[in-house]
């Protein structure tokens, strides 16, 4: 074997040395558990006294701060400070059955007094544990959708129901 190749041998295991110490350092930085990223299918929605079945999506988890800006006298700084704190209407999505729970929510809007619910999403991993429980506060039906019809297409009727609300937190098993 020429010079050049030991010498490109010995680079190829230093690297392969320096990057599997540089992985047990990474593990160890996090605590010794690795952290995969969890599948988005596997959920369970609640609404106190809404019977809600099963839904194909959720979307609308977050929470976001309008930043405020201001010059100071005499400066040309602009500071940002945090603002009001919005949450963005909640969208659940699922497969029409025939039930007219979701709708009949929200028709109690036209009352001018909607009945005001609590909701909780729930997400699991792949063997059913629970990972992380998203409460939402004083939600109100905002917007019903019924499902499209196209006899074109083989895809199921899907009913949309928006929800407005006054707070959302995420709780984890371990801080529950």
């Amino acid at each position: 074997m020429s010079a050049f190749g030991v010498r490109a041998w010995r680079g190829k295991w230093f690297a392969v040395i320096v990057m599997s110490i540089l992985g047990v350092a990474a593990v160890r930085g996090q605590g010794g558990v690795r952290k995969d990223a969890i599948h988005a299918f596997s959920f369970r929605v609640e609404i106190e006294g809404v019977d809600v079945g099963f839904f194909r999506s959720v979307s609308g988890l977050s929470i976001e701060t309008e930043v405020v800006e201001f010059r100071e006298g005499g400066s040309d700084v602009i500071r940002k400070l945090p603002g009001v704190t919005k949450y963005p209407n909640i969208v659940l999505k699922r497969g029409f059955t025939g039930n007219t729970a979701l709708y009949d929510w929200y028709k109690s809007i036209t009352n001018q007094n909607p009945v005001r619910v609590n909701g909780t999403i729930v997400m699991f991993d792949a063997g059913g544990t629970q990972l992380a429980t998203w409460h939402f506060f004083n939600g109100w039906p905002a917007k019903w959708e019924g499902p499209d019809f196209d006899a074109t297409k083989n895809e199921l009727a899907i009913e949309t129901i928006e929800i407005a609300h006054e707070g959302l937190t995420l709780t984890t098993p371990a801080r529950q």
